[in-house]
């Protein structure tokens, strides 16, 4: 738990009507007040060296104190999304009011960074980092799949070593993975043993313990091993009634916290935040390749009856009071950082939360449940994080999002969301350069002295190694085939999938741009064929777009006997073509051998 001194930087003046003015120094005159927990009428806010000085100042401000209409608007606190996964796009959170970002899982070096900044009170321009660094997994579980080793344990005497570890590293609070995966897909994770004894290490350090769940029985077992809060809800279309008293009884007895995490929730029963998406306001400040995460999200069809249990848990839970703190899950698809956050509380809204609720949601509650004492609050020494924004929002939830001005310790955003509002508008304006395709549209000219291509940085070998997995891809250039389609070179493709990345592949790779994930403009097609024969298993095309490192994949089965594959890229779901930065053809995630023979790759216009 984090503990902030709060040092006022004037002491507090009793009947006295003129304040010394200072650089960073503003009144908002006649502002309705959302103050974290209720509405204030018509007061007068003033800011002084980054902190809020006095919510109802008497008087005639001194001479170089800015002066801010309030009339028609409200001031809230700046907003907390209390679950993102903060490795890109810094600079968007501010974009959207969002002050705090409270980071569930990111590069040590990254949390080390921002904690430095933060204590030196040089963080004017980002949104405050509040992470658990590295996530508490199992080796091969959830959270091994994203590029880099990270340390895992399988028994619970290594609890106290492994939390001790992270706390080193600049770690607020520990956050644990329990998910078992699907019938489809099974996943490995820690055992209950371990999961409590990484919980009763946490506290003994003082620290918040929080639980990745993604099941009720999972919930119910972070519960019961002492969980601070659960950091997901979960899909399902129906949840037993007595389930559902049980798992409300059993929260609130533990006096944990609940982030629903609809946005990502969402994401995966495929359903987009159209909401945001259709909302001028909050497109107005996305360039290209941050608005395709929101049109891609996880499920392929839209389910959106999967959203019923978590529904109704969010709002059994409410009406029991345990806190619901507004989290987004940004970082995956479907999610964008700040934006996300106004569609989060939204959907609170939807699910039983009162406008006023829901913004407690995202400032007051998840400030109280992680021990931010400085913010998420607007009182006197707490930090000047605030948004204002014209009507009420705590009538109409969507109202945050007329957003006049965000200040982050006292400082305007004005520069950086215009700038921000301009690079959008410049990239809608200016055509981008088409890569024309060759006459031909193959794009795979092999050789036995290179795997060549008529642009982009060309075509690879790849495999899950380099994520700590320890699958293994062969490919090479096959020196007779009689039957070689339109007579072109063939390559054999030789891929082992092997345990040990929770979702293992192998491929072969083209980079199209000019380095690998540079993006290309590949609007000059809009089919991608091939001829392939193999052992008859499934495979996949995998195509990779900026912004977005999930790639969206279309199955195809390499059958005994030569055939062409033939898949339009309306079949890649939403697909924005002109920001490909990988196209694959992929082996896994079963686990086995596979072997496949590959000619004639094109990419054309029919």
């Amino acid at each position: 738990m984090i503990k902030t001194s709060i040092t006022l930087a004037l002491a507090a003046i009793t009947g006295i009507t003129h304040l010394p003015a200072t650089a960073a120094s503003f009144l908002v005159e006649h502002v309705r007040v959302f103050d974290g927990e209720k509405i204030q009428q018509d007061k007068n806010v003033l800011i002084a060296d980054g902190k809020i000085q006095d919510i109802n100042f008497k008087g005639k401000a001194a001479a170089g104190v800015s002066i801010i209409n309030g009339q028609g608007r409200t001031l809230l606190p700046g907003l907390i999304d209390a679950h993102v996964h903060a490795y890109q796009h810094q600079e968007l959170p501010l974009m959207y009011g969002v002050t705090t970002q409270i980071d569930m899982f990111t590069a040590v070096p990254l949390m080390q960074e921002m904690n430095a900044k933060m204590q030196k009170g040089e963080n004017h321009d980002r949104a405050d980092l509040i992470s658990a660094g590295v996530l508490a997994t199992a080796p091969g579980g959830h959270g091994t799949e994203y590029g880099f080793p990270i340390p895992t344990l399988t028994k619970p005497e290594e609890a106290q070593a492994w939390v001790d570890a992270r706390i080193a590293e600049g770690s607020h609070f520990i956050k644990i993975v329990l998910e078992h995966g699907s019938d489809k897909h099974a996943i490995n994770t820690l055992d209950n043993a371990t999961l409590t004894a990484l919980v009763k290490a946490a506290h003994l350090r003082h620290k918040l313990a929080v639980v990745h769940v993604g099941t009720l029985q999972e919930a119910n077992d972070a519960l019961n091993a002492g969980a601070d809060g659960l950091v997901h809800l979960f899909v399902g279309k129906q949840i037993a009634d007595k389930d559902l008293h049980d798992l409300v009884a059993l929260t609130k007895s533990r006096r944990a916290f609940v982030i629903p995490t609809f946005s990502v929730l969402e994401s995966i029963a495929g359903v987009k935040e159209n909401d945001v998406l259709q909302d001028k306001r909050m497109m107005a400040l996305l360039k290209k390749a941050q608005l395709q995460p929101l049109n891609t999200p996880y499920g392929a069809q839209a389910s959106p009856d999967l959203l019923s249990v978590p529904n109704k848990v969010t709002a059994a839970m409410h009406a029991a009071g345990i806190p619901i703190l507004a989290g987004t899950d940004a970082g995956n698809s479907g999610t964008q950082y700040g934006v996300s956050l106004h569609h989060e509380l939204n959907a609170l809204v939807k699910a039983g939360l009162k406008p006023l609720a829901a913004l407690a949601s995202a400032t007051s509650v998840p400030a109280a449940a992680f021990g931010l004492k400085d913010r998420g609050r607007i009182a006197k020494g707490y930090k000047a994080d605030l948004v204002l924004v014209e009507g009420e929002p705590d009538m109409d939830v969507s109202q945050a999002r007329n957003i006049v001005e965000v200040w982050k310790d006292g400082d305007k955003v004005t520069t950086q969301r215009e700038e921000q509002r301009q690079l959008v508008t410049k990239e809608i304006v200016q055509k981008t350069v088409q890569i024309q395709m060759p006459a031909d549209g193959r794009i795979g000219l092999f050789s036995k002295e290179k795997l060549a291509s008529p642009f982009g940085f060309g075509w690879y070998p790849a495999d899950d190694s380099r994520m700590g997995g320890k699958s293994q891809i062969e490919i090479k250039l096959a020196e007779e085939v009689p039957d070689a389609p339109n007579r072109q070179p063939v390559l054999s493709v030789s891929a082992s999938i092997r345990p040990g990345f929770a979702y293992p592949w192998a491929g072969l790779t083209f980079f199209p741009g000019e380095a690998p994930m540079d993006a290309a403009d590949l609007s000059a097609a809009n089919v991608l064929k091939f001829r392939v024969k193999g052992d008859g298993k499934d495979y996949s095309v995998g195509i990779s777009v900026k912004g977005n490192y999930i790639p969206v994949s279309v199955p195809f089965r390499a059958s005994e006997e030569w055939r062409e594959v033939s898949i339009p890229f309306s079949k890649f779901k939403d697909l924005d073509p002109s920001i490909i930065t990988i196209i694959g053809f992929n082996a896994g995630p079963q686990t086995g051998e596979y072997r496949f023979q590959i000619a004639d790759i094109r990419l054309l216009k029919e």
